[in-house]
């Protein structure tokens, strides 16, 4: 794993914020060390590319599992966000400038790992006219070239201070799965997606559909930051009404004293009442467990979402 900076370093704009105390995990959200040779391979073909993973970045807990298995997101763009989410453990500061040889580094790493399914996403980039929309088009390009068999998910950031025409480059591209996500309910967002429009997002998803309507979209929550059941609700059934086909419901959980704290552990009964109460309002596809990020079984999941869409339309 990377080295992670002490948060007054990382994280400059937590600096002043009084720590937050984090709560004992449950049995339910532990998991083991990374140890296996798959993960020490999948770390080496990525140091080898000089590339970044939220894996890593974001502090996911899954990463053991994922990178045994060859699996891990793309993070474009370099390490450094310009944005100050409270609940993202990502490096906020001021970035560097693109790298053009980027996207030929990791259409090479997604070919050296094999993977028949890739997840590409980035740090937001403000700084940029176009949000860095030319790039991921440019690293998808170079994915397709390498590897034409492996389907593509994007998981973007909301270009909310780009260039018109920003969201199209990356549409006109054409990866299997667009993915943005929500976050947190609205109410929730002037603490923790500050930087972030919750209408602007579900926005962006719904265009995505009138540009391409074959394209799967999709979209993901974290619980436990102090939302409801019906606040939750109320976003499935705004997702659907932006015809988003995905939906990722995960717990949320705390990388520093300095970050939001959270606000209780959802328990693997409600999760699976959520998962059913998706399926009812008409996802094609739902991941809802104490562990599901935006990334995980990403591979699994979007063959299940393509199979349930044919479904879908054979039953019309």
């Amino acid at each position: 794993m990377a080295e992670t900076l002490p948060p007054r370093l990382r994280h400059p704009e937590k600096a002043h914020k009084p720590d937050q105390a984090q709560p004992k995990k449950p049995d339910w959200i532990r998991v083991k060390a990374p140890t296996s040779e798959g993960y020490k391979q999948t770390r080496d073909i990525l140091r080898e590319n000089r590339l970044s993973t939220v894996c890593e970045q974001a502090g996911c807990p899954n990463v053991g599992e994922c990178w045994s298995q060859g699996h891990a997101t793309m993070m474009i763009m370099g390490d450094i966000c310009t944005r100050g989410c409270s609940f993202c453990n990502v490096i906020t500061g001021r970035p560097d400038k693109l790298d053009v040889f980027e996207p030929g580094r990791v259409a090479h790493a997604v070919q050296k790992l094999g993977l028949k399914h890739v997840v590409i996403t980035s740090v937001d980039r403000d700084d940029l006219d176009d949000g860095g929309a030319e790039h991921f088009a440019q690293t998808i390009r170079a994915i397709r070239h390498r590897s034409p068999e492996s389907t593509i998910e994007v998981l973007t950031p909301d270009f909310l201070k780009s260039k018109p025409g920003s969201l199209e480059a990356v549409v006109e591209a054409r990866p299997d799965v667009f993915n943005h996500n929500l976050e947190t309910v609205p109410g929730l967002y002037p603490t923790v997606r500050p930087g972030a429009r919750y209408f602007h997002s579900l926005r962006l998803l719904q265009k995505v559909k009138e540009l391409d309507p074959t394209m799967f979209t999709k979209s993901g929550i974290m619980v436990g930051l102090g939302e409801d059941r019906q606040g939750v609700l109320q976003v499935m059934d705004d997702m659907r009404a932006a015809d988003i086909d995905f939906m990722t419901i995960g717990q949320y959980l705390q990388p520093t004293p300095k970050h939001h704290r959270v606000d209780r552990f959802v328990t693997p009964e409600e999760f699976k009442g959520y998962e059913k109460s998706a399926f009812g309002k008409g996802f094609l596809m739902v991941s809802a467990t104490p562990l599901t990020r935006s990334s995980y079984h990403a591979g699994d999941d979007f063959a299940r979402l393509r199979s349930a869409r044919l479904e879908k339309l054979g039953r019309a």
